[in-house]
């Protein structure tokens, strides 16, 4: 029996709803390593690796503590380090910007695609300098950057390229998967994302046998063998029950990622089908790529996205702001001298950005809902501002 729309909820994530499915699975592989009594490293940590490796159609898979450590642990072992510069997007969650800074280096920012929210390829050359030591592609929301001619600039420059896959495992560019489309790639397995862990994980990529080497050296304070240390590194270890959780996870991606697929062709029929939401700009996929929609993120007015939201929230609809302040603006970046107006699309993207709510099992209901409470709430705003116009008049 299909609930009523005032009793109808629509959380942003229910990752509940996916436990459900998967619960006796996950069990069983937890009481295993319980049982085993192996909870760093180990054998569930290297069958993870291969099988994400694999998966991503990479040679190696290092896994680490976070995808913070991810992108980290690759930047570390191409020595980047003070004085060195590293290009990168300003629109991201901080992680991206922030591991170039943990490492003494400078992120140099780039402005985004506004269609695909991706760092523009054609901006990127002008923005590299003999420091220039590595450019970060980020896939953001789940689609891939243009990678093509962000390698060939790299070959040019002979720079590394570190995709930030955080958001995009499975996605794919001219049918090739993220973690294989540059000289290392990093993963995040936080919750939130769609090979998600019971806490934080990451993983690192790579083609490169002597950097995944160094990588997973790293990733244990620069030890090899036990107790013998060639450099300084940090304790970036990856448990052995958030890789058996993730392991079971891994066998159901592709068909959470059609869920995904599926539920944002429903978003795009449903808004296209609705004339009071033309304003909405709905997001795109490019023709070469495979998008995994990590997030279903749409544009609207920035005079009316925050109470657009705060009404959807009235309504028990949950949505998300990525990212309100974009990277060049935060305070802890105040001496790289940006001022507002430096990268428009970011900045813009930031003010006019909202995520609906995402994930495998959202029901067409819900997304009806959602849908239709945009549009009226539209309809409510063109009503008041014509009201006011005729008074005006």
């Amino acid at each position: 029996m299909s609930l009523s729309i005032e009793s109808l909820s629509v959380p942003a994530l229910d990752l509940k709803a996916q436990y459900q499915t998967i619960r006796d699975e996950i069990e069983r592989a937890v009481r295993d390593v319980i049982e085993s009594q192996y909870f760093i490293l180990g054998p569930e940590v290297a069958a993870l690796e291969a099988e994400v490796a694999r998966y991503c159609e990479a040679e190696h898979g290092i896994g680490c503590a976070s995808g913070s450590d991810a992108l980290l642990l690759p930047l570390m072992a191409l020595e980047v380090g003070p004085g060195d510069e590293v290009v990168t997007t300003p629109y991201s969650f901080f992680a991206t910007a922030g591991a170039i800074w943990r490492t003494g280096a400078k992120p140099v920012f780039v402005d985004i695609d506004p269609e695909t929210f991706n760092i523009d390829p054609a901006l990127i050359e002008a923005a590299i300098t003999p420091r220039t030591k590595a450019i970060i592609p980020v896939h953001l929301y789940g689609q891939t950057a243009d990678m093509d001619p962000i390698n060939a600039i790299a070959k040019k420059h002979g720079l590394a390229v570190i995709e930030d896959a955080a958001q995009a495992i499975g996605a794919s560019y001219k049918g090739r998967r993220t973690g294989g489309l540059g000289t290392a790639a990093a993963f995040s397995f936080y919750p939130s994302k769609n090979l998600g862990g019971f806490g934080d994980a990451g993983l690192v990529t790579t083609d490169d046998p002597e950097l995944a080497k160094r990588v997973a050296r790293l990733r244990v304070h620069g030890m090899e063998p036990k107790y013998h240390h060639h450099e300084v590194g940090f304790n970036s270890r990856l448990d052995a029950l958030q890789a058996a959780v993730l392991r079971v996870k891994l066998r159901h991606l592709d068909a959470w990622t059609e869920g995904r697929r599926t539920v944002a062709e429903r978003y795009q029929n449903l808004f296209e089908g609705q004339a009071s939401t033309r304003e909405v700009v709905l997001p795109t996929e490019s023709t070469d790529r495979f998008h995994v929609y990590n997030q279903f993120v749409i544009r609207v007015p920035s005079a009316i996205r925050d109470s657009l939201r705060e009404q959807l929230a009235a309504r028990r609809i949950g949505t998300e702001i990525y990212y309100p302040v974009p990277l060049h603006l935060q305070t802890c970046f105040a001496s790289l001298g940006h001022t507002p107006g430096d990268f428009p699309h970011s900045e813009a993207a930031a003010n006019e950005t909202l995520a609906l709510p995402m994930y495998p099992e959202l029901a067409e209901e819900a997304q009806r809902h959602v849908v239709e409470s945009i549009g009226q709430i539209f309809e409510e705003r063109a009503k008041t501002s014509k009201k006011g116009s005729g008074r005006a008049a």
